[in-house]
């Protein structure tokens, strides 16, 4: 079964929202630039409110060490995930499970990112859009995706409530992950979106 995470949550009400319909994980961003950031007390007040047994994804773009530490200490964070130029070495200098995402384009070979991010717990791949690092709603070919991989692979760029079913049947990942495909406005969650995607990800899993 594919696992499902719902990324850039800023509202208590909406990772309820998210973990009540199904959702394995949520992601917070603590990344200035992007419209979903959160500060650490709005980080704690969605972990708060968390049910038991949903992961919080703690999301950087090639933070600072002191930054990556600060919210360690501040939040109950299970897993990282980092979406810049992060070296290998730095990722798992933390000692925490990571995700460690990619942005594809054709002649990316993810299986050399495999190698290179050996222990982490998935290759999170999406899509490759100039001076972004996720968030963009955009898809990428699923052809460029290798039939396996050394590692898990985490599904994102671009998914929303009516394709995830086709992506899903077709790439076979490990788990996917949404962000802007179940907004109402950014940052702001649909839980109808919410509700649709979710139905529509374990559907084409079955």
């Amino acid at each position: 079964m594919v696992r499902i995470k719902i990324c850039g949550i800023t509202r208590p009400e909406d990772g309820v929202s998210a973990a009540s319909l199904g959702a394995d994980a949520i992601g917070l961003v603590f990344y200035g630039p992007s419209p979903r950031n959160v500060s650490l007390e709005q980080a704690r007040a969605v972990i708060a409110a968390l049910p038991p047994f949903v992961s919080v994804v703690a999301l950087f773009v090639n933070p600072a060490r002191e930054w990556v530490e600060q919210v360690l200490d501040a939040c109950a964070i299970d897993i990282l995930q980092f979406h810049g130029e992060e070296e290998a070495e730095f990722c798992r200098s933390f000692h925490r499970p990571y995700l460690k995402a990619v942005r594809v384009k054709p002649g990316v070979d993810l299986q050399e990112w495999a190698r290179r991010y050996s222990d982490a717990r998935g290759l999170l791949t999406d899509a490759f859009v100039e001076g972004a690092h996720g968030g963009t709603g955009t898809t990428f070919d699923w052809a460029l995706l290798p039939d396996k991989l050394s590692l898990p692979l985490v599904l994102s760029g671009g998914l929303d409530d009516g394709n995830i079913a086709e992506a899903v049947r077709r790439v076979q990942p490990a788990a996917v992950d949404v962000s802007s495909g179940v907004e109402a406005s950014k940052g702001i969650k649909d839980v109808a979106r919410m509700a649709a995607f979710i139905s529509g990800a374990r559907h084409g899993s079955v």
